[in-house]
């Protein structure tokens, strides 16, 4: 039975008493966490995916990403108060256990993983792709040559993983602002000669061309582009202070989500109609073709690819974290609770690769049936696992007011009220997903992983799970 809070904010080893804790490093500085949350934010999403999503809704896009990005920072929000009320928690999905009970860590944690190995899969591929532009190789061969690179660089330390990460993301911020510089310039009418260009927002079949229900329906596909900050929650976890750096980092998410995703495709959409938006083909380089800059596919390329090496070294250390704290409650085999002598989780980190070669080999052998299944799979499942997070961080709250108010150092806006609008709004979207032609296949195939894993507790852990219960 998990223990009540006494007076101090309650610990991991209260939540789960007598089991052993393996313990990781505490390499990262305060510097590498603000960063790997703004990588897990800027990806091939923004600077490819978006495209789709323009061509779909029209400039009311702005809106699209405005209401995606405020579930996004809820969540983020929700996360930041559980990890500063219970310190010491190594993954995220963690707090599902606590506050819904052994079965909703056990699936979170597995349905974490499983979305991120197809993720770190995709990633390589597309980093494959961009390569075979100058490397003359086939794209599986080097798609594995990245998984390989980057699997040495998590193998080295956490402070490796870190290090690159701050770089990654450093440079794909740098290239976000001089968008914005150079695009808000060109819209203001001050470089683009024949003055202010923000009639494109309107002047192509009006703001919203294609009706409100367009704007709903591209939030379904924009809310996964955001998806990735949560790893910052992990990443704190091996800083020198996790409670403190998860508040500190999560104040500025908001800032971030607006200034890099709604301002630039507001500039996006004011510098370029809309109906020359083409699906596929980066919004951002077509904006900077217009403009006049030379090189812009080139520039995008290399940007992009920045992007995908940044979600691609994030994504294999996120599945060997939870991979691991899974293996640490039982969920996994033990064996993987094991760390070398720089605190790194070596076959953990191994495992996970192995299973994203294998997610990246279907990609060759059977990419129309397997991968398609695999990768449709992962569609729904990170707002099923932010669905479990909101519900947990209701049920603790309510636990933390009646027991130990003051823990409760960072609070969810207007709770319950806004927790409340968070878990409807994630609702709101999944039935969307199922009721929608062009997604509907994501949410089934989702909702089948999730049986599966939710069978495999019933069969393996159900009866076997340690004796804590829920908080709340």
């Amino acid at each position: 039975m998990a223990t009540e809070p006494q007076g101090v904010p309650v610990t991991a080893a209260e939540v789960y008493p007598g089991e052993p804790e393996a313990e990781l490093g505490r390499s990262l500085k305060a510097r590498h966490v603000s960063m790997i949350a703004i990588g897990g934010i800027i990806g091939a999403g923004l600077f490819v995916g978006s495209s789709a999503s323009i061509a779909n809704a029209g400039p009311a896009v702005i809106l699209s990403y405005a209401l995606a990005g405020s579930i996004v920072l809820l969540v983020m929000r929700m996360l930041s108060e559980l990890a500063v009320a219970i310190p010491g928690i190594q993954s995220f999905p963690e707090f599902s256990r606590i506050g819904l009970g052994h079965w909703a860590g056990f699936l979170s944690g597995w349905l974490y993983w499983y979305f991120w190995v197809v993720v770190v899969a995709i990633e390589a591929i597309a980093g494959a792709v961009i390569l075979r532009n100058w490397i003359d190789l086939p794209v599986w061969m080097i798609g594995v040559a990245l998984m390989g690179l980057l699997t040495a660089i998590n193998l080295m330390s956490t402070r490796s993983y870190g290090e690159f990460e701050f770089w990654f993301s450093s440079l794909k911020v740098a290239g976000i602002v001089a968008f914005i510089a150079i695009a808000g310039a060109y819209a203001l009418g001050l470089t683009s000669g024949t003055g202010p260009t923000f009639g494109n927002l309107t002047a192509h079949g009006g703001f919203a061309p294609n009706g409100g229900a367009a704007v709903l329906a591209a939030t379904t596909s924009v809310i996964f582009a955001l998806v990735g900050a949560e790893i910052a929650t992990i990443a704190a976890a091996e800083s020198a202070e996790p409670s403190r750096t998860v508040a500190r980092m999560t104040s500025t998410v908001a800032v971030r989500i607006r200034i890099f995703y709604v301002l630039s495709v507001l500039l996006i959409v004011s510098v370029v109609p809309w109906t020359k938006i083409v699906p596929g083909t980066s919004p951002f380089a077509t904006a900077l073709s217009v403009m006049g800059i030379p090189g812009a596919a080139t520039i995008m390329n290399v940007i992009v690819l920045v992007a995908v090496l940044s979600c691609l070294n994030s994504g294999l250390y996120v599945t060997s974290r939870v991979l691991f704290t899974l293996a640490a409650r039982g969920d996994a085999p033990q064996a993987l609770v094991s760390v070398n002598s720089r605190k790194v989780p070596v076959r953990a980190i191994l495992i996970a690769s192995l299973f994203s070669y294998v997610a990246l080999a279907a990609s060759v052998l059977s990419p129309e049936l397997v991968f398609s299944f695999l990768v449709n799979a992962s569609g729904a499942l990170m707002l099923i696992v932010y669905l479990m997070i909101a519900a947990s961080q209701i049920r603790m709250r309510r636990h933390f007011e009646k027991t130990a108010p003051e823990h409760l150092s960072i609070r969810v806006w207007l709770f319950p009220w806004l927790s409340y609008v968070t878990v409807a709004a994630i609702c709101f979207i999944l039935t969307a997903m199922a009721v929608t032609p062009k997604v509907s296949s994501e949410f089934w195939s989702s909702i089948a992983i999730t049986l599966f894993f939710l069978a495999l507790f019933l069969i393996f852990r159900r009866g076997k799970a340690s004796t804590q219960e829920p908080l709340a």
